[in-house]
């Protein structure tokens, strides 16, 4: 089966890869050219993240049937995802990806030493209604369908000193993550999951990677 992770995050492609490591399948990785919406504050943040996965999935539609006029055949199953973190004292206010090193260290200190939640959204996106398994899709371009899932974890940073800020920012572990940390990374000796499933965290939602090991095992 050929998947198109449609992603610039090497986390999100490594954790798909173990994941159906076991089936018949290729994943090709393809960051999406659009310009993804802005978090901004004053809406939910759960809402924000589900609308930026649908706009990711129909951009991915859009792009894939591009290439197709240029020859490259469709890949069985898309996949995009989202993931914004929660502000921990303001619900509204989301953290998304730092645009530099002063964004990324004002996200870590408003982090530091709290508990938030952190929100991923994700999109299989299939066509003409191939799996049947997918119920209550979203019709997009072509015949194509998407179903997306919208989940939460909570993770508690812990009080972060001058010299851990420092080297999570000088590391750059806090480019293209939301919230300008990866707990699969060195941040993950700062953090603890307190609700909720890791996947979320890392970037997909938990019940989307189900659905795709249902997928796999209904072929």
């Amino acid at each position: 089966m050929r998947i198109l992770l449609a992603s610039a995050s090497n986390r999100r492609y490594s954790w798909l890869k173990e994941k159906i490591s076991d089936y018949d399948s290729e994943i090709e990785v393809r960051p999406l050219k659009f310009d993804e919406p802005k978090p901004r504050w004053g809406l939910l943040v759960e809402e924000q993240v589900e609308f930026t996965c649908l706009a990711k999935a129909s951009a991915a539609v859009e792009e894939t049937i591009i290439a197709s006029m240029a020859g490259k055949k469709y890949p069985d199953i898309i996949i995009v995802s989202d993931t914004i973190v929660s502000d921990p004292d303001d619900y509204l206010m989301p953290l998304g990806k730092p645009d530099d090193e002063q964004h990324a260290m004002a996200m870590l200190l408003r982090l530091s030493g709290n508990r938030h939640r952190v929100w991923s959204s994700t999109a299989i996106i299939t066509h003409e209604k191939k799996f049947e398994i997918l119920d209550g899709v979203f019709p997009l371009h072509g015949e194509w369908n998407a179903q997306i899932w919208t989940e939460s974890a909570i993770v508690e940073f812990d009080d972060l000193s001058q010299d851990e800020l420092i080297g999570l920012i000088s590391n750059n572990s806090w480019k293209g993550k939301a919230g300008a940390y990866d707990m699969a990374a060195d941040a993950g000796n700062h953090t603890k999951l307190i609700e909720g499933k890791e996947v979320t965290v890392l970037g997909f939602a938990s019940a989307s990677m189900d659905a795709l090991k249902r997928i796999f095992e209904e072929i």
